[in-house]
């Protein structure tokens, strides 16, 4: 237990990677997605509230809607550089990035089911919360655990 809280919260952030390089090539997908994603949210004219996320903006308030997608966007897109950052100069913590992103989709799947809204269709994030909820907590393991170099002999 304590091998894995000293590789999850190292003494010191250092640019050494010491997992599996497929949790680390995933990562930077994940860092490319986030920020397309938050780039989309703050530039397109409804915020992708209905052209992505489906909501119906025919209703009073929809500025208010627009808005919010807005500065969603802008949060996504603090995180997303505080990735950059992470894969750039600090790689020893991306194990701790995946229990961040573990928690934000499991947290989204949770207030989208304690606060649901009526939408026009399926949202991508809908689906793809699901997917990254148990997909994070899998890279997770592969990000601190260490590969093995056990060299078979020919025989």
């Amino acid at each position: 237990m304590n091998e894995f809280l000293n590789n999850l919260l190292p003494k010191r952030a250092e640019n050494e990677y010491k997992g599996y390089k497929f949790a680390e090539i995933v990562f930077l997908g994940i860092i490319i997605i986030t920020i397309i994603r938050s780039l989309l949210h703050i530039l397109l004219p409804d915020g992708g509230a209905q052209s992505i996320a489906t909501i119906n903006l025919n209703v009073e308030g929809n500025a208010v809607i627009i808005s919010i997608f807005a500065l969603w966007g802008l949060a996504q897109l603090i995180m997303g550089i505080f990735y950059v950052i992470i894969y750039i100069r600090y790689k020893n913590l991306i194990p701790l990035m995946y229990v961040f992103i573990f928690v934000e989709y499991l947290m989204r799947v949770i207030i989208g089911n304690l606060k649901p809204f009526e939408t026009i269709g399926t949202a991508p994030g809908a689906i793809g919360n699901l997917v990254i909820v148990p997909l994070s907590l899998i890279l997770l393991y592969f990000s601190l655990k260490k590969p093995s170099n056990i060299k078979r002999s020919g025989n």
